[in-house]
């Protein structure tokens, strides 16, 4: 059995200036997503859309507005509403960790439609373009929700052997399930999302892919992380990230039956 390390949150002070492992996991996050996206920018059924490192630039300040704003929001309305409304200030202080994937995910759906408006892009094709970006970065997001002792997992059998006391909830052995959203939500969704968006796909495709890998991954491992709140059906516990993981479950396959009937592939997209 283990025992969380529990590192200082904070990774560098500078004066009264005081970096966080969390912001730093966010950075990474955005970096993984420049690099990967200049890698997709030269496969060749991309490249023949006319995507350029300038785009890429400028989607991702849009992409981090919704990621920000729509996982804050997430956060506050799906999960604990009761206690920001009682603690409003709380909302701004993302340092201190508290970001919905299902807000932020939201979030980026709405800012992926602005930017692609304003350049002149078929916004499923964004949808598209970006998917293979996202689970890096929210494996960077779960490790940081973990450095900073976050999502504590239910409680373990003291024989698993990676069972892990968690810091402020009690002595019991238990579940380290931002680990586990990191490497199966995250890293294992990676690895196949990417290989198959190497090759022209019917438009939406991808993303649908995507958001049905995710919504099934997080459906799974939220059987392990103690939930904000659930409910009961037919006698069945139903965790908060579990419920809102099925929409995604049941609109991901509808967007993948729409994409293969229309067998409709990306074009070049109009000027900027």
């Amino acid at each position: 059995m283990l025992i969380h390390p529990m590192p200082d949150p904070v990774a560098l002070a500078l004066g009264p200036v005081k970096i966080h492992w969390y912001g730093l996991m966010y950075v990474l996050a955005f970096a993984l997503f420049i690099l990967l996206g200049r890698v997709r920018i030269k496969q060749p059924h991309i490249a023949r859309q006319g995507w350029t490192n300038q785009h890429l630039d400028d989607m991702l300040f849009y992409g981090m507005l919704g990621v920000v704003l729509g996982g804050r929001l997430g956060e506050v309305l799906f999960y604990r509403p009761d206690y920001f409304f009682h603690n409003p200030l709380q909302i701004f202080a993302v340092w201190n960790g508290g970001m919905s994937f299902h807000g932020g995910f939201l979030g980026v759906l709405f800012a992926m439609w602005l930017w692609a408006r304003k350049q002149g892009f078929n916004v499923l094709d964004v949808y598209d373009f970006i998917a293979p970006l996202v689970p890096l970065g929210y494996a960077c997001g779960r490790m940081g929700n973990f450095i900073n002792a976050e999502l504590p997992g239910r409680v373990a059998p003291d024989t698993l052997p990676w069972a892990m006391i968690w810091p402020n909830v009690d002595a019991l052995p238990r579940h380290p399930s931002p680990i586990y959203q990191m490497l199966v939500d995250g890293l294992l969704v990676f690895v196949i999302v990417w290989p198959f968006a190497r090759k022209a796909r019917p438009r939406l495709a991808v993303g649908g892919l995507f958001v049905l890998l995710y919504g099934c991954a997080r459906f799974f491992t939220e059987y392990f992380r103690t939930p904000d709140w659930s409910i009961n059906v037919a006698g069945i516990d139903v965790s908060s990230g579990q419920m809102l993981s099925l929409p995604m479950i049941v609109g991901a396959l509808l967007m993948l039956a729409w994409s293969y009937k229309k067998q409709v592939y990306a074009g070049a997209p109009s000027a900027a």
